[in-house]
This record gives C-alpha cells, sequence and structure tokens, in this order.
C-alpha cells in the first residue's frame, strides 16, 4: 500500500493546525511554508478538508483556517478520506464487491480483513493522539516489535 502524497500533506496540514492556537486563525500560506509543501496543491487539499467538515475558514485579512471541532474527535481515518477517499479499495471496488473464481474465489475475504486492520488503526488514532505522539495501546503495541520497523 502506498500512501499518497494529499494525504500525507493533509494530515501534515491538520497537526500543525492541531497545534496552533485555536484563538487565532491559521493561514495558508503558513502552513505551507512552515511544512514546506506546495501551496497550489494546499489550496485543493484544504478545499477537501473544508467540504469533509474537518476545518472552517475565516475570510478577510485576519482569516485562516481552524479545526471545526476538537483534535481529539478527528481521526487520521477521517482525514484520509476526505482527500483521498475510501481507505482500501480493489481495482476501484469496495473489498466486498470483488469477485473471483476458481481457486482464488476466497480473496474477498482477506480484502476485507486488510481493509479491517487498515480502520482499526487509522479510525482509533485520533489527530490529538498524532500531534502529542502519545498513541493509543493498538498503536503503541503494533509499533514495539522491532520486526515493525523492518523492511521486507
Amino acid at each position: 500500500m502506498n500512501l499518497s502524497a494529499r494525504t500525507e500533506y493533509a494530515v501534515r496540514a491538520m497537526v500543525h493546525l492541531a497545534t496552533a492556537d485555536p484563538a487565532e486563525p491559521v493561514t495558508l500560506d503558513s502552513v505551507a511554508q512552515q511544512e514546506d509543501l506546495p501551496r497550489k496543491f494546499m489550496e485543493a487539499i484544504f478545499a477537501d478538508l473544508r467540504r469533509a467538515g474537518l476545518i472552517t475558514s475565516l475570510r478577510g485579512s485576519r482569516g485562516g483556517y481552524f479545526l471545526s471541532r476538537g483534535s481529539d474527535a478527528i481521526t487520521i481515518g477521517d482525514i484520509m478520506r476526505a482527500v483521498d477517499g475510501p481507505l482500501w479499495e480493489v481495482r476501484g471496488l469496495r473489498p466486498q464487491d470483488t469477485e473471483y473464481r476458481g481457486a482464488t474465489h476466497h480473496l474477498p475475504t482477506l480484502w476485507v480483513a486488510v481493509r479491517a486492520s487498515l480502520r482499526a488503526v487509522l479510525d482509533s488514532t485520533t489527530l490529538s493522539e498524532l500531534a502529542s505522539g502519545h498513541f493509543n495501546e493498538r498503536v503503541t503495541a503494533l509499533t514495539t516489535s522491532a520486526d515493525a520497523w523492518m523492511n521486507h
């Protein structure tokens, strides 16, 4: 599985907003500059995040962006879906909608399990956990094995 640049940039921007002063709007320019992200690309990402209800904007010379709700109420899965759609698809299909014949007819079960494992991590990890580095037990347990940090 590859993580898209859109998703990575969106998560980085949301962490930036989560760690900012909640009373002060954060400009897109400041996020792009401090995170070293392309401004034009960030405009489209911020539009997706706004449409998904994860951020709100304030117009004007003192305008900018805020999280639409607390960082403890936004999951990494929410952010990923906002900018890239479903967490896991197989050739553009939802895992349960795939069909195979013969020896491979059990593949949908595996694809559903993969999606469930992604959901288990991404939908249980909040933006505040990521921003603080204090992850929940599920994420912590998955990262304690030395094997987890090795390429295969």
